[in-house]
């Protein structure tokens, strides 16, 4: 008996998780040093998890500090072809017993979750993203703590707010929809940068009762796994979530063949979603649905200034959007485009600010500035680095300098580009290297069209002036050039129900995350009419007189 049956339940009004300062001496400092002394100091053997039953394979994968690659966290296993199979099935079986919780029951246990990290894991879960995600202390609880909890509580209200939308009624007629979950299972797959991304990739179809295949990041395991022993501990049932670290072909093939993927909910490189995309397709006839393909696949963001401009506004835009979390964030300022009448002025800024970074490891809370990822993320960014120092087009500003000897570290660059295609200016580099271009004042409108057009991409961008008619002229010529936009500010931090976040073109699928329009995609809606007192003769009114 279902002991909810006769209530109509509303979730708490859910408002943006406060971010926590960590002053000197405050108590969310002194448990986050207490958490980071102590799982620096362990080595964690992290399990495939299917149908709640931990599998390890004993083909590992390290899990290493990026700000010291020597220093090992710990190991994952990897799961092959017959474990990724395991997992589908798992979610298959577990489908019909979670899509018949009421919704109110599965969303107490998002709730739940969201207030384990926000009370009793959030020491652990912040210095976990520090030591295996390179962040700082700032960024850590920003993403792995905050935004993951704003994702929790933010899409349990839009989920009801999806199921109290209904249609109207005439007379006699009563009609509502049922917003059922897919049918099948959704394939998650995440990327390194957001622990928050990587925990809603998974939960906000689960949300709308949905089973999930979830593959984390190869280089950020450890935060994903603490994630799913939160969400069991919430209540989450066995199977609905299923945990397969492992290579992207070795999941990712095993899933796009299987007749009962639903869904994809993907964050990652534009090359990968589109490879996924022509997979689908090949394989269309095969499916029992046509799959929902939901992706965010990176950007080439933007900063552009109007002479009108603040110079300090814009020199601390372009710092702290380029070079937070070394520049790896798919929102990160990576192309500026300033007026020479501002550019002396704007350089001086740029080299007194980036003068100041302090680089080196997010222990150290002095730090503004950490390491990449890991190994190929160093060498696919200095590879732009050395491009840049080998032909022409632009030369190197502010740093360049690159040292992977102990920690994955890559200076704060800026390069100077006097062609406004060069290679760095155009293509998605995913770390701490802005191009910009200097453009002659009475050309803003003409660049305006020039940054729409030279890139693939178009996820986020700013518009920094002080003159009310270039901002709406900018608003209007770079109108598909960004998913989201922003004026006199820099183009990143997107906040879960102030900012739906997601771009178009080779940037995603702009299905926004942090809003009902992502929540819709992950239900199959179905029309129900009830008609009261049915007709009982074929024959209607105008057919009585000739």
């Amino acid at each position: 008996m279902n002991l909810m049956n006769n209530a109509v339940i509303q979730t708490p009004p859910p408002v943006n998780e406060p971010v926590l300062n960590y002053a000197p001496d405050s108590p969310e400092k002194k448990a986050l040093k207490a958490a980071l002394e102590q799982m620096a100091s362990i080595q964690v053997d992290i399990p495939i998890v299917i149908g709640g039953k931990e599998i390890r394979t004993g083909n590992l994968g390290k899990i290493v500090m990026p700000h010291n690659h020597g220093h090992v966290l710990g190991s994952y296993h990897k799961a092959g072809p017959e474990e990724v199979q395991q997992a589908i099935d798992a979610a298959v079986a577990a489908q019909a017993g979670w899509e018949n919780f009421r919704w109110e029951e599965r969303a107490a246990i998002f709730l739940k979750a969201a207030e384990l990290l926000a009370v009793k894991y959030r020491a652990k879960m912040n210095a976990c993203s520090m030591l295996n995600g390179g962040k700082t202390v700032y960024q850590a609880e920003i993403d792995a703590a905050c935004e993951l909890i704003d994702f929790l509580r933010f899409n349990v209200r839009y989920a009801q707010e999806i199921y109290e939308k209904q249609p109207e009624s005439s007379p006699g007629v009563w009609n509502f929809v049922q917003h059922r979950p897919l049918e099948g299972f959704v394939f998650a797959v995440a990327p390194f940068n957001f622990t928050a991304i990587a925990g809603n990739l998974p939960t906000a179809p689960a949300i709308m009762g949905n089973t999930v295949v979830w593959k984390p990041a190869s280089s950020l395991v450890y935060t994903p796994w603490l994630f799913l022993q939160m969400l069991e501990e919430a209540g989450l049932p066995p199977g609905v979530i299923n945990f397969v670290p492992g290579s992207g072909a070795t999941v990712g093939d095993t899933c796009l063949a299987d007749p009962h993927l639903a869904g994809i909910h993907f964050t990652g490189s534009t090359r990968v979603f589109q490879q996924m995309w022509k997979t689908i397709g090949e394989n269309i006839s095969g499916y029992k649905s046509y799959p929902r393909i939901v992706g965010e696949t990176g950007g080439k963001d933007f900063v552009f200034a109007h002479p009108s401009a603040d110079a300090d506004v814009l020199v601390t835009a372009l710092v702290r959007g380029a070079f937070e979390y070394q520049g790896q964030k798919c929102s990160a300022a990576s192309r500026a485009y300033i007026p020479r009448s501002l550019w002396p002025e704007v350089e001086t800024g740029l080299r007194t600010q980036i003068g100041r970074i302090s680089m080196g490891p997010p222990t150290d809370f002095r730090n503004f500035f950490g390491a990449v990822i890991d190994q190929a993320a160093f060498d696919s960014i200095s590879a732009y680095i050395d491009y840049t120092k080998e032909n022409d087009g632009a030369e190197i500003l502010i740093g360049g300098f690159c040292d992977d000897s102990t920690g994955y570290f890559i200076e704060p660059t800026v390069i100077l580009a006097s062609d406004p295609n060069f290679k760095t200016m155009v293509e998605e580099i995913f770390g701490p290297v802005l191009t910009v271009f200097v453009y002659e004042d009475k050309q803003f409108e003409e660049t305006l069209a020039l940054c729409d057009q030279s890139s693939m991409y178009a996820l986020t961008g700013s518009i920094i002036s002080r003159d009310r008619r270039a901002t709406s002229l900018a608003i209007s010529k770079l109108e598909h050039a960004a998913g989201n936009f922003y004026i006199n500010d820099k183009p990143t931090g997107a906040v879960v129900g102030q900012q739906p976040f997601g771009g178009g073109r080779a940037s995603g699928t702009n299905d926004k995350a942090g809003s009902q329009a992502n929540l819709m995609r992950w239900v199959s809606t179905r029309t129900i009419k009830e008609t009261f007192v049915p007709p009982t003769d074929f024959e209607y009114p105008f057919m009585d007189e000739k």
